[in-house]
């Protein structure tokens, strides 16, 4: 789960991180209003999309007077940002940067532990640096019996060369980013810039958050600053719907039971030279009702042409499968997408006899399945 740039830093300042004091508008006129209230001048007007590259598209803007204010909002209110309707802006003080700075904390699931990147290079995707330029970032890991440390800061502040002016600010911000970290079970928690200002103070100038959703429930409030209007529509449905749903881009809709064999079955179909078009896990012990739920969102995707189901009755019994197809199929008249199954475990003889004279194409392995899905996709 993501957040909003607003709320990132929102998060931050309860944790004793410094950063701007702006406000969120919707409308122009709400825009105006938060100017009005500021009273200072420039201002930064910042679009709110869960997507990079804001200001390469053109969704940041520093302004000086307020009809470059209302220029500006009205014009990022109006963008599109990789697909991404711009329904948000944080309008907040500019400020003077002197030296932009890049730090963050992810789970480093190699290593098994949280690791503050830190780099002087701020204001840049991380990513690209990481390849160009690895010797320009500063990977330390957090030990797991006393994790973050005085000295850890001294560390990281000497290798970005932290004027004396600013240690105190990066001190608060470094402590502030870690303990949020683990306070929210947060993957990645990061600032980009943190910048050092002309007064020699540090500062927090953008934000970012990602969630471990697995843990949401021990954080109802987390979980509350959600926005659904800038997630894949189709994985919203299938939150509701507690199915594990990932939106792809091909044309082979993928229904298995299992994360490792939904992971197999993606590489299988890959293999044969198609493309899926999701990965989808209706669980180990699906009901038919879950069944029928994933057919009728897979169905949904109009760049989805095939379905493959790759069925392993281990819990799930595979005739409970079968019903779930054809309960879905009885509230799908119109349906017309080729359906290619792979049943194998309990009960699957019973399941295939449930589906004799349908017109379901049906598959003793998975490799076989995954050819004649990908065979019937590029008809």
């Amino acid at each position: 789960m993501k957040i909003h740039e607003y709320q990132a830093k929102e998060l931050l300042a309860k944790f004793g991180v410094p950063t701007p004091k702006g406000k969120v508008a919707t409308t122009v006129d709400e825009a105006v209003k938060i100017a009005q209230d500021l009273m200072c001048w420039p201002l930064v007007v910042k679009a709110q999309v869960h997507a990079g590259g804001r200001g390469k598209a053109g969704g940041v803007k520093v302004v000086k007077d307020m009809e470059a204010l209302k220029a500006a909002a009205e014009f990022i209110l109006n963008l599109t940002i990789k697909g991404i309707k711009v329904r948000k802006v944080l309008v907040e003080p500019g400020v003077d940067i002197k030296k932009e700075i890049y730090l963050g904390v992810i789970l480093d699931r190699a290593t098994q532990r949280p690791v503050v990147m830190a780099c002087a290079e701020g204001g840049v995707e991380i990513e690209e640096l990481a390849v160009t330029n690895p010797d320009a970032i500063l990977k330390l890991g957090l030990p797991p019996t006393y994790g973050f440390r005085p000295h850890h800061t001294r560390e990281i502040a000497s290798f970005l060369g932290i004027p004396a002016t600013a240690l105190k600010s990066f001190n608060a911000i470094c402590n502030g980013l870690i303990q949020s970290f683990y306070a929210v079970d947060a993957s990645l928690a990061e600032i980009n810039p943190l910048a050092i200002l002309g007064n020699g103070e540090a500062l927090a100038c953008d934000a970012k958050f990602n969630f471990d959703e697995n843990a949401l429930y021990k954080h109802p409030d987390v979980e509350a600053l959600r926005d659904d209007g800038e997630e894949e529509p189709l994985e919203v449905v299938a939150r509701e719907k507690k199915l594990n749903y990932v939106k792809l881009e091909g044309q082979i809709g993928c229904i298995v039971n299992g994360a490792g064999l939904a992971m197999g079955t993606m590489d299988i179909v890959k293999h044969f030279g198609g493309e899926p078009a999701n990965f989808l896990d209706i669980g180990g012990g699906a009901k038919a009702e879950q069944v029928a739920d994933a057919l009728q969102l897979i169905t949904s995707d109009k760049a989805v042409n095939t379905i493959f189901f790759n069925i392993f009755g281990g819990i799930v019994r595979c005739d409970l499968v079968a019903q779930g197809i054809l309960d879905a199929l009885q509230k799908l008249p119109d349906f017309n997408v080729p359906i290619v199954i792979r049943l194998s475990g309990t009960n699957e003889e019973k399941a295939r006899a449930m589906l004799q004279g349908t017109a379901l194409t049906i598959a003793a392995t998975m490799a076989e399945g995954a050819q004649k899905a990908v065979a019937i996709s590029k008809r």
